[in-house]
């Protein structure tokens, strides 16, 4: 892959992660950007530990069944209250909406008393938001779901219980205060009772000069809409299991004195449904089926703020920063590195990454983008994969078309088609061979210049190399003004001495106009004297296996397809016997008689090759 390839790629790659990353709450693949998140930023069971201190009394099915229909009679929350109060509860969060009077005001006076009696109890107040908020850093509401006079609650004991769940419908987030269109704000729930337990320089406080929120010194990482990441210590529904849930315990048995109030001493008690009919249930990350009970929901906020848990997400120019390091990392290794490297670079980092992630999570209580940064790392590990595999394409056109040059291009084929290494060897295979030489050629270079004899040269044996690869010919070497080419092999043909032959009449048909071109010149001219013969040889690769190789054919069929060449007479084709058997049939031959080569101890026969027999 060139630089030009990979920066291409990588400016794709990094704009199709920012655009994605920035649309909307969450980026577009909220959808899989927080599920990981969750899976990678998931405490264990000890370090999800609930807080003793903390406890709910449920409004659950034994408690309808006991006080009856909901909603219930405003006495019986005066009654329990009171109870707790005796018992010496730190503080107590009734999540329960009282937003018309009672029609006995009796009720109503008595849970007023109540109210006025004691400060650390907590009503809760309801935004009302439309379905769909008009900008992703704001929340605007329609109206608010006061306490009913009737019950004469203070300002200072009322809070917000409204939750505002992400884009996946889940509730990650803690919304410390909701601001009213008269400028005051409205604590959260959790805020408010967490507050009753925390020293005077603890608590949880509106900067509003700042327009920031505070726990005691250190400000809270609270997004537009005054959001904070918080913790959570349990799972849906603990009730179940005692030793990794809330204490909880049924409303009917602590108004009836089944438990004993004196057990919620310095406790923050929270007052909630805890049945589904009663709809106050949400989703959150703790469970992928199962909802969190509103009352659950707080509790855990509760102890996030005692705790002091919050984490922040980076923002948007920090995250499209760490997609730019991201991109600009991984297409440099990309780039340089291919196959099992740039495997193992991709995997490690994705790996470091990750690492990175919940390192930041956990030392620093901040989110980076997750699925983004990885994301772009697939992309650009596929982009990679891609431009290397066209690459190496267009590299192996190109090494077939030069290296073809310089040796068969047949060979090349094989070579790259086999994938293995070139070695030293060969194998016995009948083929045919072809031996050409420049009758005259001495002389011609005499009489014309340096440049005009290689011009010349190059002319005469590229008609010879065409003639070859038009019969599937393998060229297999130039030797000065003549040439060398093996006809069945590497690629086996049956008619290898036919094809031979035919490429010997091409050669002798094309230089006819060359002939010509120099007799007009010169006042003579130069021909081919050609020898062709066929048997076994060895045909491989020879030479030195670091340095050099060569492939080519040896052995004695070799030695006497060059001595029929040296025999043959300008313009002549020469065969041997061998040859003739098998192409008598389809060429015009003339019979030359016996001749004496050197290396043969008996005559060889020979024959001259005139045309194409006509049909």
């Amino acid at each position: 892959m060139n630089w030009k390839t990979t920066v291409i790629a990588m400016l794709a790659v990094f704009l199709v992660a920012v655009f994605t990353y920035t649309t909307g709450t969450g980026g577009t693949f909220h959808y899989i950007e927080n599920p990981l998140r969750d899976a990678l930023g998931s405490k264990s069971v000890m370090q999800r530990e609930p807080d003793t201190k903390i406890k709910i009394i449920k409004i659950d099915s034994k408690s309808l069944e006991a006080i009856g229909q909901f909603p219930w009679d405003r006495t019986v929350y005066a009654k329990l209250i009171e109870k707790l109060e005796q018992g010496k509860a730190k503080a107590i969060g009734l999540d329960v909406m009282l937003p018309e009077p009672s029609k006995d005001p009796e009720q109503d006076r008595a849970l007023a008393q109540v109210m006025a009696k004691y400060d650390n109890v907590v009503l809760p107040v309801n935004f009302n938001f439309p379905a769909k908020q008009k900008a992703n850093d704001s929340l605007e509401y329609d109206r608010i779901e006061v306490p009913t006079s009737a019950v004469n609650a203070p300002q200072k004991q009322l809070a917000h219980v409204n939750v505002f769940p992400d884009n996946d419908d889940k509730v990650r987030r803690l919304i410390v205060g909701l601001p009213e269109k008269n400028g005051s704000v409205v604590e959260a729930f959790s805020v408010k009772l967490a507050n009753f337990a925390l020293g005077d320089r603890e608590k949880v406080r509106w900067a509003a000069e700042e327009g920031k929120w505070y726990r005691g010194s250190e400000i809270i990482p609270v997004n537009g809409r005054n959001q904070v990441i918080t913790q959570y210590f349990t799972s849906p529904r603990q009730e179940k299991d005692l030793k990794t849930g809330y204490d909880s315990f049924s409303f009917s048995d602590v108004l009836n004195d089944k438990v004993d109030a004196r057990m919620f001493e310095n406790d923050i008690v929270l007052i909630g449904p805890f049945t589904t009919g009663l709809q106050d249930e949400y989703m959150t990350p703790m469970s992928k089926s199962i909802k969190m009970f509103g009352v659950e929901i707080h509790a855990n906020m509760v102890q996030s703020i005692l705790e002091n848990k919050f984490w922040s997400e980076v923002g948007k120019p920090a995250g499209i920063a760490i997609l730019a390091l991201i991109v600009l990392l991984g297409g440099f290794l990309f780039e340089r590195f291919k196959g099992r490297t740039s495997l193992f670079w991709f995997i490690g980092l994705m790996v470091l990454y990750i690492v990175v992630f919940i390192a930041a999570n956990e030392a620093l209580h901040l989110y980076l983008p997750i699925f983004y940064p990885l994301l772009a790392l697939i992309l650009l590990y596929i982009s990679s994969i891609i431009s290397h595999y066209l690459a190496e394409r267009r590299e192996r056109s190109r090494v077939t078309g030069i290296f073809g040059r310089f040796v068969p291009k047949a060979v090349v084929d094989q070579m790259l088609a086999s994938g293995k290494e070139v070695k030293l060897g060969g194998e016995r295979m009948d083929i045919s061979l072809i031996f050409v030489d420049i009758r005259g050629f001495t002389t011609l270079s005499e009489k014309l210049e340096p440049e005009q004899v290689i011009q010349f040269l190059n002319e005469y044996l590229d008609v010879c190399t065409k003639a070859i690869f038009k019969f599937n010919g393998t060229l297999d070497k130039f030797m000065g003004d003549g040439v060398m080419a093996i006809f069945g092999a590497p690629v086996r043909y049956d008619n290898h001495a036919e094809m031979a032959v035919r490429a010997a009449l091409e050669m002798k048909k094309q230089t006819a106009m060359l002939e010509e071109r120099l007799m007009e010149k010169l006042g003579f001219t130069v021909r081919f004297g050609i020898g062709i013969n066929c048997g076994p040889a060895i045909v491989g690769n020879i030479g030195s296996e670091e340095l050099r190789l060569d492939y080519t054919a040896i052995g004695d069929t070799v030695n006497l397809t060059a001595r029929l060449e040296s025999n043959a007479k300008p313009g002549q084709i020469l065969i041997s016997d061998n040859v003739y058997e098998r192409v008598s049939h389809l060429f015009d031959i003339e019979g030359m008689g016996d001749i004496k080569v050197k290396g043969k101890e008996l005559p060889v026969t020979i024959y001259q090759v005139h045309a194409e027999k006509s049909v």
